[in-house]
């Protein structure tokens, strides 16, 4: 299983100046992770991100985030992402995730709102 998005940061996004801050760029990878492991088992958390950078992130280019499952055993799913211009890797991620139940995110008065508007948008 694997995902794939193209986007771009800009000015809003700088850690030095024309470069992406390294918060956003290991959230970017963070996300296309976290997306790609809810899909192989729905829901996921995070548990350990690695975060490698190749080369600096430049703002206002077109980039590509593409994560993919690499193994899945128990309730642990192990998820490879990259960050690439063009054909050069910027930045790289390995990531362990954990599936967890409904109910982990069900605990806060906001994920209680957005499971009752679930329910109702699914006719529960």
């Amino acid at each position: 299983m694997s995902y794939e998005a193209r986007f771009s940061f800009d000015e809003r996004h700088q850690g030095g100046p024309g470069l992406v801050h390294g918060g956003l760029v290991s959230a970017a990878l963070d996300e296309a992770c976290g997306l790609v492991a809810t899909w192989h088992r729905f829901p996921t958390v995070t548990a350990r991100i690695f975060v490698r950078f190749r080369r600096p992130v430049h703002i206002n280019r077109e980039l590509v985030v593409a994560a993919r499952v690499t193994s899945s055993r128990g309730r642990r799913i192990h998820v490879d992402g990259d960050l690439r211009e063009g054909d050069e890797i910027l930045a790289e991620a390995r990531c362990a995730l954990l599936h967890v139940s409904l109910e982990h995110f069900l605990q806060t008065p906001e994920g209680r709102a957005a499971g009752e508007a679930w329910s109702q948008r699914l006719g529960g």
